[in-house]
């Protein structure tokens, strides 16, 4: 009888701990999911190992809902973007018209050529005319054509862009039957504008690997890029790192480094994946042999 009460009182004790720290995981994946929404991140995904059945689904819907929050987000953020481009758009053309017109019009003239007016008029129509192409680059943000989304083979679409830059070496581990549901062209247009970046980057080398889920249900479970109808990709490269205080102006509207880039591609690119209902992120962590790289996710079967 002493014996059972020795048992039972162990069991008891080791119940009591294990409850104690279990808690203590739990308050701290709560603590630090406040600390990600706090700080406006939205991609975290808490791990799921080491809690009860309930606990594991309550987590799973917290992740899943912290990618939905930055979806969401990023929608907005874009739709803010949009109608700024448009109130822009009609103002700087109202203003730079008539500029180019006038100004092309009087270099032209007989009285003007040759004069000391000529330097001044020639200055006033280069002006206006680079604020016109600046115009179009807006036009570009907010006229953008809805996607025809389809299902289509994923690889064929990156071999064509691979065939496009034959002066890269290439590191593909997408499966050959592995279907997406996307628009062919602007999903085309979103690989090219990334290589694009890293070529410019002064990269020799391009990786499109799946990425998987870094938390998988049981030991027997393979870690799976493709979950909840979304596939999440990473396209990296062993260009130029992106510096630090660049990355969270990257997908900013006409923020760029170079002198001669208009700033659009990676915001219009993330705004190409939002209309097909994916997304384009850059990157926290890179994979083996790259240095910068940005992931892409893509609605799939």
């Amino acid at each position: 009888m002493i014996a059972l009460c020795v048992i039972i009182a162990v069991l008891a004790v080791l119940l009591v701990g294990w409850l104690v720290r279990h808690q203590r995981r739990l308050r701290q994946r709560a603590h630090l999911m406040q600390e990600a929404i706090s700080n406006r991140d939205f991609t975290f995904r808490l791990p799921t190992d080491g809690l009860l059945p309930g606990e594991r689904a309550m987590q799973q819907t917290l992740n899943q809902l912290g990618d939905t929050i930055r979806q969401q987000v990023n929608q907005s953020e874009v739709e803010s973007w949009e109608r700024l481009t448009r109130v822009l758009t009609h103002e700087m053309m109202n203003a730079t018209a008539p500029i180019t017109s006038i100004s092309q019009s009087m270099l032209s003239r007989d009285d003007v050529k040759g004069t000391p007016l000529e330097p001044g008029i020639q200055a006033i129509y280069d002006t206006s005319r680079h604020l016109s192409q600046f115009v179009s680059n807006y036009r570009k943000m907010s006229q953008l054509e809805k996607p025809v989304v389809a299902d289509m083979p994923l690889r064929p679409l990156l071999d064509d862009v691979c065939k496009a830059y034959p002066e890269l070496t290439w590191d593909i581990s997408i499966p050959h039957d592995f279907t997406v549901r996307a628009d062919a062209g602007m999903l085309r247009q979103v690989l090219m504008n990334l290589t694009k970046n890293a070529v410019e980057a002064e990269a020799r080398k391009m990786v499109v690997a799946p990425l998987g889920d870094a938390t998988p249900q049981s030991p027997r479970q393979k870690a799976s890029p493709w979950r909840g109808g979304r596939g999440t990709l990473y396209v990296g490269n062993d260009g130029l790192p992106i510096p630090a205080e660049n990355r969270q102006s990257l997908f900013v509207p006409f923020f760029t480094t170079k002198r001669s880039g208009s700033g659009i591609g990676l915001s219009l690119s993330r705004r190409m994946m939002i209309q097909q209902g994916g997304m384009l992120d850059l990157a926290e962590r890179q994979l083996s042999g790259c240095r910068a790289g940005f992931i892409v996710t893509i609605p799939c079967l």
